[in-house]
């Protein structure tokens, strides 16, 4: 499920300064899309993190709480943390999966990656998408 947390844009010499006020983060980006992709990873960092440590994940406040000064400008980014956390978790797990030897052997025979395969066949079958 998507959250949409508003942000903070304040232009600079060399960018944008963000700021994510529910989460009391700074962040910052070349240009206002590279700057809400950055608050956007903020987020999402964050909020895996807060997850982990059975921490609750703030309530997006609402837009007419946000206080700007001159020149700031108020933005929203959406995260979807289980999202998030599936394209961004580089960790790898070791599984042990049994098959018949003949299979076993045809697939070594033919150079198979059987990782490579398992993942393939594990995304088709959840309907995943690859990045």
């Amino acid at each position: 499920m998507k959250s949409v947390y508003p942000v903070i844009l304040k232009p600079e010499s060399d960018g944008f300064f963000v700021y994510i006020p529910d989460f009391d983060a700074n962040t910052q980006g070349e240009t206002i899309a590279d700057a809400i992709d950055q608050a956007r990873d903020a987020i999402g960092i964050m909020g895996i993190d807060m997850e982990d440590d059975k921490k609750s994940l703030p309530t997006p406040s609402d837009l007419k709480t946000i206080k700007v000064g001159a020149n700031e400008i108020v933005s929203l980014v959406d995260i979807d943390f289980k999202e998030y956390r599936r394209k961004n978790e580089i960790k790898t797990v070791k599984k042990n999966c049994t098959l018949p030897s003949w299979l076993s052997y045809e697939a070594e025979k033919a150079n198979i990656n059987f990782s490579a395969i398992l993942q393939a066949a594990l995304k088709k079958e959840l309907h995943i998408k690859d990045r």
